[in-house]
């Protein structure tokens, strides 16, 4: 019984995860929010994001060293570029 309400937790808890924006989060904040990103992956993520610009795509993130597909794939939900504001008003039609 333990062990159910222990995996049903944990299921909860990433089922319940904040989407990050990758583009103005910290190290924590990105760490926190995203799977398999520890502290070393999310200090990557700051680093590339200030010598090289922005990310406009989760394929940007492939440049990033320590990140491939699989860690993207896992996160895509999780991830934005922008605040919602600016993900609502691309959406809509001009």
């Amino acid at each position: 019984m333990k062990k159910l309400i222990l995996l049903l937790s944990l299921f909860t808890f990433n089922a319940l995860a904040t989407p990050v924006n990758i583009n103005t989060a910290d190290a924590k904040a990105i760490s926190d929010a995203l799977s398999g990103i520890g502290p070393k992956k999310a200090e990557a993520i700051i680093k590339y994001r200030t010598e090289k610009g922005l990310f406009k795509t989760t394929d940007d993130l492939l440049e990033v060293p320590g990140i491939g597909e699989k860690t993207i794939e896992k996160n895509k939900a999780d991830i934005l570029f922008g605040d919602a504001a600016t993900a609502d008003a691309a959406k809509k039609p001009k």
